[in-house]
C-alpha cells in the first residue's frame, strides 16, 4: 500500500522551469535555472552539486518556504493528487468548478495544484500531511525550550484536531518507536538527545501524518559515519514499509548511488545531468558528475588515483559565460565558452545532460560515452568475484 493510495511510479510533483533569483534587478543573483523535476511515488530521487550549487534553494522554491531576499521569478510546481483519498478542496479540477481564481484546469493524472499559485491556506493544509520536509540542522529546526512531545502532538493537533490529547501522545510514542528512540525520550528536550537522536526525531515529525513526498536537505551531514549509515538504512525501511517519495539533497553522490532510483545532478543553478543511479554511476555522461564520481574511492577493485574537479565553483554575481562549467573541465571546447548548452536527451534509458559534447557533432570521450567505464567495469568484476 502505498502513501495516501497513490500506485507506485505516478507522478507527485512536477518542477517545469523553476526559476529563483536573490535579488532583484541587473543585480540579481540567478540560483536557478529553467529547473525541470519529476519526483515519482515511492521512489527516492537524489539531488546531488557541491555548496553552493542551488539544491537547497531549489527545494524551498519548491515547497514556498524560499526567505527573502530569494524569489520565485519563473515556472511551475504541479502537485498531483493522482486519486488519492482525503484531498480536500485544494486541488486544481475542483478550484476550476468553485470559480478561485489562479487553478487550470484537471489533470489527466487527476486534480493538480501548482503551488508557487496556491494560497497561504492551501500551503497550510498540504505541509506535514501532503508534503514534508526534514531540514539540514535539527537542532535549529527543533524548539529548544519544548518538550519533544510537545513538538510532535502539535503537528497532530493541528492537522487533526478530532483526535484527543492521549491519543496523540500515543501516536507520538509510535512515531519515535518507528525511528528506533523509545517512547520514554518524549519527555526529553532537544538539547538532551544526542545529533543522530534529534535528526530521527526530525524524521518522525515528517512522517506523522504519513505524506506522499518528504523532502531531506542533507539530513545527516554533521553526523558522524556510524550514525549516518543507521539513519540511513532506517530511512529505507520506513521509505519501502510506508512507500512514501523521497527528495533526498546531499553533496554526497557516493551516498545517493546506493539508496537513490535516479539522480539529478546540479551546478551553478542548472540541473545538468539526469540518470537512474546505478547508470549514472557506471556511465556518466556530464564532465561534473564524471569529477564528482572520481573524488570519492571505489570500494572494489584495485588502486586508483582519485582526481577531483580542479578549482572553485563559480560566483554566481559574475558568473561564467557558456557553460558555468567550462572553466573546471579539461574536455572544454569553443562552444563552451560561449553558448550555454541545451538538455540532450539520451539513450539508453530515461537520461539527459546539458553537455556540448553529447549533442551528436563531436567524439566523445571514452570516459563520457555511453557503456560502463573501465573503472567501473573492473570494480563491478572484482565484486562479483
Amino acid at each position: 500500500m502505498t502513501a495516501r493510495g497513490v500506485a507506485t511510479g505516478t507522478p507527485l510533483i512536477e518542477v517545469r522551469g523553476l526559476r529563483v533569483d536573490y535579488g532583484a534587478g541587473p543585480d540579481a543573483v540567478h540560483a536557478v535555472v529553467d529547473a525541470d523535476l519529476t519526483l515519482h511515488s515511492g521512489t527516492v530521487l537524489g539531488l546531488a552539486g557541491e555548496s553552493g550549487s542551488g539544491k537547497s534553494t531549489l527545494a524551498y522554491a519548491m515547497t514556498r518556504l524560499l526567505r527573502a531576499p530569494g524569489m520565485i521569478t519563473g515556472g511551475e510546481v504541479l502537485l498531483h493528487d493522482g486519486g488519492a483519498a482525503g484531498s480536500g478542496g485544494y486541488w486544481r479540477g475542483q478550484n476550476e468548478a468553485e470559480g478561485q481564481p489562479g487553478q487550470r484546469g484537471s489533470s489527466a493524472r487527476g486534480h493538480t495544484l501548482d503551488l508557487l499559485a496556491a494560497t497561504e491556506d492551501q500551503l497550510r493544509e498540504l505541509r506535514w500531511s501532503r508534503i514534508a520536509v526534514v531540514m539540514q540542522s535539527a537542532m535549529h529546526s527543533l524548539n529548544p525550550v519544548m518538550t519533544i512531545s510537545s513538538q510532535l502532538t502539535d503537528v497532530l493537533k493541528a492537522h487533526l484536531p478530532g483526535l484527543g490529547k492521549e491519543a496523540r501522545r500515543e501516536r507520538a510514542g509510535r512515531l519515535l518507536e518507528m525511528v528506533g528512540i523509545g517512547a520514554d525520550r518524549l519527555t526529553s528536550y532537544p538539547h538532551q538527545l544526542s545529533g543522530g537522536m534529534r535528526q530521527r526525531v526530525m524524521i518522525a515529525m515528517a512522517l506523522a501524518l504519513e505524506p506522499a513526498v518528504v523532502i531531506m536537505d542533507e539530513p545527516t551531514t554533521a553526523l558522524d559515519v556510524v550514525t549516518q549509515r543507521e539513519i540511513l538504512q532506517e530511512l529505507a525501511q520506513l521509505q519501502h514499509e510506508l512507500s512514501f517519495a523521497v527528495l533526498f539533497i546531499t553533496h554526497d553522490l557516493s551516498l545517493l548511488v546506493e539508496i537513490a532510483d535516479s539522480i539529478a545532478v546540479m551546478y551553478a543553478g542548472r540541473l545538468i545531468e539526469r540518470a537512474p543511479a546505478q547508470s549514472l554511476y557506471r556511465s556518466p555522461r556530464h564532465p561534473y558528475t564524471l569529477g564528482l564520481l572520481n573524488s570519492f574511492p571505489a570500494l572494489h577493485g584495485p588502486r586508483r588515483r582519485m582526481t577531483g574537479i580542479p578549482g572553485s565553483p563559480p560566483d554566481l554575481r559574475r558568473p561564467p559565460s557558456g557553460c558555468a562549467f567550462h572553466p573546471r573541465c579539461r574536455f572544454a571546447m569553443d562552444v563552451c565558452r560561449t553558448d550555454v548548452p541545451v538538455t540532450i536527451s539520451l539513450a539508453p534509458g530515461n537520461r539527459s545532460a546539458a553537455c556540448w559534447l553529447q549533442d551528436g557533432h563531436v567524439e566523445v570521450p571514452p570516459e563520457l560515452a555511453a557503456g560502463e567505464p573501465q573503472a567501473a567495469a573492473e570494480a563491478e568484476k572484482a565484486s562479483a568475484s
